[in-house]
């Protein structure tokens, strides 16, 4: 990321807690994308907590976008990055934006 001089930007994220989680707790965190720009400029991640492979302990969504570290302005990522969030489980209601 440093060579390209970009670096990701949170705007929100928000965390539903359903489930205590416990120091002996298994937990196990998934990741699939929500939502993108077709050029992922921006996008929306969503995680789901789950405790011992079974129990959904919290629910986290994440909005966020790339940042030119040069300029400090949001910026397009370059074609590798691109690649690599297509190879990102994508949520069952995924959307482009």
């Amino acid at each position: 990321l440093s060579q390209h001089h970009i670096g990701p930007i949170i705007f929100r994220e928000e965390c539903i807690f359903r489930r205590e989680i416990k120091f002996k707790d298994q937990v196990t965190i998934t990741l699939e994308l929500a939502k993108a720009r077709k050029d992922v400029s921006r996008w929306t991640m969503q995680h789901e907590v789950i405790l011992n492979e079974k129990t959904l302990a919290a629910q986290i969504t994440v909005d966020g976008a790339w940042m030119d570290t040069l300029h400090r302005k949001l910026a397009t990522p370059p074609e590798e990055f691109i690649a690599a969030f297509d190879a990102i489980p994508k949520a069952k209601d995924f959307e482009w934006v």
